[in-house]
């Protein structure tokens, strides 16, 4: 199952030309609506992680002071972070460098969009997005930065990642493309693996989910098969570090990129699939 190359993702057809800066220095086509600005100033993000609050200070100084931001230069800065990402096969080939790159791309975004108030824009998280990185996944394990099969010492190769979002239901899915190996001449087992989760806003910019259930469905030559809903471990039985619950903040969210910080560091970028 091969990745595509980021920039031939539908949602990056859609890019606009408005940013001619960025276009002398990239093939890639542009895109994204405007976002609001915020006057110069430094915010307090009130980040909750693991169970306790943390302040986390957004310096916006480099933001510019008039009402709404140049819409060349968000959609640069998108450019940015999308060219930053580009070809890491979502964070598993991306090196130290790679990493800081990203980093810093991200910081960049987040300065210039702001803090995110869910409380008001909670509807521009419906839809299916797809995962075009993720810093936790350069540990080589399909865990990311929590404990997980270790990424080249399994018959598993990893497809594309999804999250699915209903905000009316608060549903909260991730989905993730999946292909067992099998001796020959028997063909690869090719499935889609479903965690359906509930989500929940906290405070403005947070998310909490909380798992419900594991459904496997096999597609290409057995999607004949019916799906498998995976049982979920009692809660004496499961281990600590996996709770089946989890919280993470989004920090740049607009129509066609939403970026987010995990409740362990990792750096998530996505867009609208």
């Amino acid at each position: 199952m091969a990745t595509t190359c980021l920039f031939t993702h539908p949602s990056l057809s859609r890019l606009s030309s408005s940013c001619s800066s960025s276009s002398s220095s990239s093939r890639a086509p542009l895109l994204f609506s405007s976002q609001k600005c915020y006057q110069r100033r430094t915010l307090t993000r009130q980040t909750r992680i693991g169970g306790r609050q943390k302040s986390r200070a957004a310096s916006l100084d480099e933001a510019p002071v008039s009402r709404d931001v140049d819409p060349g230069r968000v959609t640069s800065l998108k450019l940015n972070l999308l060219t930053a990402v580009s070809g890491l096969n979502r964070g598993l080939a991306a090196s130290e460098e790679d990493l800081k790159r990203a980093e810093s791309a991200a910081k960049e975004l987040e300065a210039v969009g702001g803090v995110v108030d869910l409380t008001r824009d909670v509807d521009k998280l419906q839809g299916r997005w797809k995962l075009i990185y993720s810093s936790a996944f350069s540990s080589r394990t399909l865990g990311g930065s929590r404990p997980g099969p270790p990424v080249g010492r399994l018959p598993i190769t990893l497809g594309q990642v999804y999250q699915r979002i209903d905000v009316l239901s608060k549903d909260f899915d991730n989905i993730v493309e999946l292909q067992f190996g099998a001796p020959w001449p028997i063909p690869p087992v090719e499935a889609t693996a479903t965690l359906a989760h509930k989500f929940e806003v906290i405070g403005t910019s947070n998310i909490k989910i909380t798992f419900e259930k594991t459904t496997v469905k096999p597609t290409g030559s057995f999607s004949q098969l019916p799906p498998l809903d995976v049982p979920r471990l009692p809660d004496g039985l499961r281990p600590p570090s996996n709770t089946g619950s989890g919280e993470f903040e989004v920090t740049y969210l607009d129509s066609d990129m939403r970026v987010t910080r995990g409740d362990r560091g990792e750096l998530r970028v996505f867009v609208i699939s």
